[in-house]
């Protein structure tokens, strides 16, 4: 009950949580990868351990600057580049890989390029905007669904009231890791490409189902009539599912936190966005939808009197 008893502590830490994010967002924007603005992305191979800061001073010259440098193995690296301009004499490739031979200390050493991906502008821009419907559409079918399923539980607050605060959760889910995000893309650590957007799904989708197990317990405890208050029946529902909500987030968080630890640079970010998305899940759906729901049955109550 401690839930229900402190209701507007933990709306109010989310709210703050929401807000810190929108600024973190408004200062500092999100830097989007080539996946969504387009460009040039070289998987480079060095003969010997370089560090990132060797490779963006000795590029510092060249007409293209990388985005974002960053490592994915011991003597290999990432580099993000905008649309090259090529010339017919000498490709911008060429010119890269010259200026970081002519850093290393022996001559004679060769620097490899093991991959590279080019992304068109306008193809990067139709994968962002699909993207965000995407997001959009993922969150309309959680929210009708919600609905749906709950339209019997009418009293005393209405089905959508269930949907709405579905909402709120999700918002409050996506909101946080974005914001986080925006931060190390500030610090030139990641940019944003689609493997995010596969995160933020996967967090909505967990997310969701332990709002449903809450929103599920409530639903039978009125059906059985265990309290004769609603906020009783929240409160005694949050209590029967607390534990469940906790070690089966704890569960998936041990394996994303070992997938941060030990797992490859493209992978840790994900499974960090991941991580991130699962301990503000379990939040939102124990300490933030079922409020929600305790506040709309208040509002009801003094609307009516």
């Amino acid at each position: 009950m401690f839930v229900v008893k402190y209701a507007k502590l933990w709306f109010g830490l989310g709210i703050l949580f929401m807000i810190g994010s929108i600024i973190s967002i408004s200062v500092f924007g999100l830097r989007l990868g080539p996946d969504f603005t387009g460009g040039e992305v070289l998987e480079i191979a060095f003969p010997e351990n370089v560090l990132r800061e060797d490779i963006s001073e000795a590029l510092v010259d060249q007409e293209v600057q990388p985005n974002i440098i960053s490592r994915t193995g011991d003597s290999t690296f990432r580099l993000e580049f905008p649309p090259f301009e090529e010339d017919e004499e000498v490709s911008v490739e060429d010119r890269i890989l010259d200026a970081l031979v002519e850093s290393l200390d022996d001559a004679d050493e060769t620097v490899t390029v093991v991959s590279r991906s080019t992304i068109s502008p306008i193809v990067g821009a139709e994968l962002r905007d699909r993207s965000l419907w995407a997001i959009a559409m993922v969150i309309l079918v959680i929210v009708l669904f919600i609905t749906y399923v709950f339209r019997k539980n009418s009293k005393p607050v209405p089905s959508f009231y269930y949907g709405l605060a579905a909402i709120v959760a999700l918002i409050h889910d996506v909101l946080i890791p974005v914001g986080i995000f925006a931060v190390l893309s500030a610090l030139d650590i990641l940019t944003i490409d689609l493997l995010f957007v596969v995160a933020l799904l996967s967090i909505l989708g967990t997310s969701v189902n332990d709002t449903i197990v809450v929103f599920d317990r409530v639903q039978e405890n009125l059906r059985k009539g265990k309290a004769n208050d609603f906020e009783d029946v929240v409160g005694k529902s949050i209590s029967q599912t607390l534990m469940r909500s906790i070690n089966t987030s704890l569960t998936l968080f041990v394996v994303l936190g070992s997938i941060v630890l030990f797992g490859g640079p493209t992978i840790q970010l994900f499974a960090l966005a991941l991580a991130i998305g699962v301990v503000f899940g379990t939040y939102s759906s124990l300490f933030i939808a079922a409020p929600f729901l305790i506040f709309m049955y208040r509002w009801r109550i003094k609307v009516r009197n």
